[in-house]
C-alpha cells in the first residue's frame, strides 16, 4: 500500500483544548468486490463522543457529518473557517 501524501498537512502546535470544545472522529474505509467483481469502497464514520454512526455513499459524507459538529462550536468565524478546511481537504487530489 501506498504511503499517504502528507503535504500541506501541518503539525498542530496548540492542542490544549478543553474536551467540551473538540470532537473526534473514527473513519474506518474498506474496498471489497461485488458481484460483479468490481472493486467497491465501503466506510462509516463515528462521533467518539456520542457514538453516532454514519455510512458512507462517497467522501463528501464526511464533511457533511463532520460539518454538523463544527457549526454547533464557536463563533461564526470558527464555523467558515472550519467548513473552508474540510471543503480544501475534500478538494485535494488523491
Amino acid at each position: 500500500m501506498a504511503e499517504p501524501d502528507l503535504r500541506g498537512l501541518s503539525e498542530q502546535r496548540h492542542m490544549d483544548v478543553p474536551e467540551s470544545e473538540a470532537h473526534s472522529f473514527i473513519i474506518k474505509l474498506w474496498v471489497e468486490d461485488d458481484e460483479t467483481g468490481r472493486t467497491v469502497w465501503h466506510g462509516y464514520i463515528t462521533h467518539v463522543p456520542d457514538g453516532t454512526r454514519c455510512y458512507l455513499q462517497n467522501l463528501r459524507d464526511i464533511l457533511t457529518f463532520v460539518g454538523s459538529y463544527v457549526e454547533g462550536i464557536g463563533a461564526a468565524n470558527q464555523r467558515s473557517v472550519g467548513r473552508s478546511w474540510l471543503k480544501s481537504w475534500a478538494g485535494r487530489k488523491r
